[in-house]
């Protein structure tokens, strides 16, 4: 007879294993997504300091951290920031609702795929020159 805490803790992992792997799949996506925008990957991995990183990516200011402590706020400036990643890279809103949507799938796509950096917002770095 089987034990019934085995089968239970059988189909505990059987739903969290997808989970985790859908997780680390996005993980190893943004770190290339960081990477392509010229930024340490490993940012991913740091709370709040990846936060950071993608304000950089995107091109706003630092200070714009703040914001992720207040809870209205925050839905407003990662949509936001989310479809200024999209523009950086040369995607446009549709882009913006597959990354917040479906992270799984347009993560890994912008991260993988040919999409290259084209500056923050899609706007390419200009050059000064002084005569």
């Amino acid at each position: 007879m089987e034990h019934p805490d085995f089968l239970s803790s059988f189909g505990i992992m059987l739903m969290v294993l997808p989970v985790l792997a859908i997780g680390i799949l996005v993980i190893i996506a943004k770190w290339r997504v960081y990477e392509k925008a010229g930024q340490p990957g490993w940012a991913v991995l740091i709370p709040f300091y990846n936060f950071y990183v993608m304000l950089k990516i995107v091109g706003k200011p630092g200070w714009w951290l703040i914001w992720i402590f207040i809870p209205p706020a925050y839905f407003v400036v990662y949509i936001w920031t989310t479809n200024l990643l999209s523009k950086s890279f040369g995607k446009d809103v549709a882009f913006t609702l597959g990354l917040i949507f479906l992270t799984a799938i347009f993560y890994p796509i912008l991260g993988f795929g040919k999409a290259e950096y084209k500056g923050a917002a899609g706007k390419p770095k200009t050059t000064e020159i002084n005569v």
